[in-house]
């Protein structure tokens, strides 16, 4: 028969097998594992059929287990009860079923009884793990739905206390993908979901936990350690695409320029970097006067830096990283040249007169001077005058621009020519100064009557022969002819002889004055040649060919002396600007930039085609506003046309034929 019997919260299945044979029997009971010592098991004297009085006198017993007493029996009431506690993971370890076999024997009669406990699991032991983390090495370019296999937890305990399932830890990267075969076959598996990237992050850390199947479940966990592992997907950084530094003119060999620093997110050889100079082309001017360290990012100065030559230099750099597929980045270094005071001043004869008349008055111009110097800044202003006591000063007109002017009386009778010297200075530290001498010839003017040696005489003389009458004056000549004024006039000349009686014959005399080169040019309206500044405002947005001014001037001469041309004598080598040579039309060569200056001062020169070649000069400021609207001149938007000879020019060509024509053959025809 089989019993069930519920004591203590201890359930117990009573099993008893009667037998042909009265010498034997086997019951069977059930516990939990871990019950306490004392624990009652059954009342194995009644469940046997044995006088409970009896059991003591027949010595029933029963022979320990494997060298331990399990389970004992009170003679005095025959309860089976725990003597020791049972683990059941370490009695019968990963077996699915656990019974403890017991013998009872008694004696008169002997008799063997047959007891099978049997051993039931309870949830005293977690799910664990064999090692405390794990760790995966997986490439940040790894694919989407990629696969990766977790260790198994282990669990002690049998049935339903066994590990049942997984449970990882929220991520933007990884799912869990867990997977059952039967009692004890609990895997679970890594899927990637979003792609990884080391930049951002470089270690995954996950918890994985193991959960068994108990009431209540109890859990074991182990930590996933994830190490992206790098691909060169990032190029280098540079901190800014755009530096600006400064550097001292003559600056020795090796002398910092910039420490430039790139870095990259990769990692290895990904993220070392490699430094170079990039030369746009053949003629970059930053060839040989600089180099960089490729490992370091120093730039330094190899060779010659000189702000007379370049004011300023664009470098451009290159940061490339070492991996199979390198990647690079660029910047740009603008360098700035500091000037020092390392160049002279230069005195140059913009215009001169070569003779100035003995009645000139004073401040009566007798040359204009350009007083310039390479540097700049202090460095670069400069200052002149006149060494000596000589009657002629200097006169500032404009900036650097000065007038050689009469100061004092003049007398070509008692100085007919001086040695000008003029004498420049900077204001830099220590100032630096340079000489020139100009010499200037004083014309006469008829300020002395003729003087006869004699008052009175007599000459005899023979017929046929020629009477000449000689005086002397302090002045050379005796009458000047001005072009301007009178271009012919005519005499008559009669010879008589002294026959008798007297014959004489009449002559008409043509005279013909030659043109000299004795009148400048001069600037018409708007523009005034000296004393003051004219203004033109163009747009920054201008292109080149755009229209700034037109430069018109006027020749008293004729013919050749007043054939006019224009030139752009100040800056020197100007690259922004360019004037038409027979037009006087100023026009922009390439568009503006923002290394280009705010304001250009140009000095426009305008000479003839005389003998010495005559020269007047205006000055204008060309000032770059931000937008067309800006600008005021009423000329700015006058087409361009191919250069060609001007109106003015074109009369001048047709005046020097007809004075070819009218004059010079009638003379040559009177004189054969």
């Amino acid at each position: 028969m089989a019993r069930k019997i519920l004591l203590g919260g201890t359930v117990v299945c009573l099993v008893v097998l009667r037998l042909l044979s009265i010498a034997s029997a086997q019951i069977a009971y059930s516990i939990s594992e871990e019950v306490n010592t004392g624990t009652f098991v059954g009342n194995i004297a009644k469940d046997l059929n044995l006088n409970v009085q009896e059991l003591e006198s027949r010595g029933f017993h029963i022979p320990a287990v494997l060298g331990r007493k399990y389970f004992e029996v009170n003679l005095k009431t025959g309860v089976l009860f725990v003597s020791e506690r049972i683990d059941r993971e370490n009695f019968c370890p990963a077996a699915p079923q656990c019974a403890v076999n017991l013998e009872a024997i008694v004696n008169n009669p002997l008799n063997l009884f047959r007891i099978e406990i049997n051993v039931l699991d309870i949830n005293d032991n977690a799910p664990s793990f064999r090692d405390r983390s794990k760790q995966f090495n997986i490439s940040e370019n790894a694919f989407v739905g990629d696969r990766f296999q977790l260790p198994r937890a282990s669990d002690p305990d049998v049935g339903a206390n066994s590990v049942k399932s997984y449970k990882l830890s929220p991520n933007a990267h990884f799912s869990l993908d867990v997977q059952s075969g039967g009692e004890q076959s609990v895997s679970a598996e890594l899927v990637l979901h979003k792609a990884l990237d080391r930049e951002k992050q470089p270690v995954i850390q996950l918890t994985l936990t193991a959960v068994d199947g108990g009431k209540p479940p109890k859990s074991g966990t182990i930590q996933i350690v994830i190490n992206v592992q790098d691909v060169n997907d990032n190029a280098p950084v540079f901190g800014k695409a755009l530096y600006k530094v400064r550097l001292v003119e003559n600056a020795s060999v090796g002398t910092l320029v910039i420490n430039l620093s790139a870095t990259d997110l990769d990692e290895g050889v990904n993220s070392e970097i490699m430094y170079s100079l990039v030369h746009q082309d053949s003629d970059d001017k930053t060839n040989g006067v600089f180099k960089i360290d490729s490992s370091t990012g120093v730039i330094s100065v190899q060779g010659s830096v000189d702000f007379e030559q370049h004011n300023a230099y664009e470098i451009h750099a290159q940061a490339k990283d070492k991996g199979s597929s390198p990647r690079s980045a660029h910047c740009k270094i603008l360098v700035e040249v500091l000037d020092i005071n390392d160049n002279e001043p230069e005195i140059s004869l913009t215009s001169q007169v070569n003779t100035v008349r003995e009645d000139a008055k004073k401040e009566t111009t007798v040359a204009l001077i350009t007083i310039s110097d390479k540097d700049s800044g202090k460095n670069g202003n400069t200052h002149g005058k006149v060494v000596g006591d000589v009657p002629f000063k200097l006169q500032s007109s404009y900036k650097n621009y000065y007038s050689l002017i009469v100061d004092g009386p003049l007398d070509r009778e008692r100085v007919d020519r001086y040695n000008v010297t003029i004498m420049a200075s900077d204001e830099g530290t220590p100032p630096l100064s340079a000489a020139r001498v100009f010499t200037v010839y004083v014309s006469d003017v008829n300020d002395n009557p003729p003087r006869f040696p004699n008052q009175t005489g007599s000459v005899d003389f023979e017929q046929h022969n020629a009477y000449e009458i000689h005086a002397q004056a302090k002045d050379k000549g005796l009458q000047s002819f001005n072009y301007e004024e009178i271009k012919t006039f005519e005499f008559k000349v009669q010879a008589t002889d002294s026959g008798v009686p007297p014959l004489c014959s009449n002559v008409t005399v043509n005279v013909f004055i030659l043109d000299e080169n004795d009148n400048s040019p001069g600037i018409l309206a708007p523009y005034s040649e000296l004393g003051s500044v004219n203004t033109e405002n163009i747009p920054y947005s201008a292109d080149a060919g755009y229209f700034v001014a037109k430069i018109r001037a006027v020749d008293a001469d004729s013919g050749y002396n007043a054939l006019l041309s224009y030139h752009i004598s100040e800056p020197k080598g100007n690259n922004l600007f360019r004037i038409g040579t027979s037009s006087g039309e100023i026009r922009t060569k390439r568009r503006m930039s923002d290394n280009d200056l705010k304001t250009h001062p140009l000095v426009i020169l305008v000479c003839d085609n005389g003998e010495p070649s005559l020269s007047a000069t205006v000055s204008i400021d060309v000032v770059v506003v931000e937008s067309a609207g800006d600008v005021k001149t009423p000329f700015r938007h006058a087409p361009i046309k191919e250069e060609s000879f001007s109106d003015l020019n074109l009369y001048l060509l047709i005046a020097i034929v007809s004075y070819v024509c009218f004059y010079i053959v009638p003379s040559l025809v009177l004189s054969s």
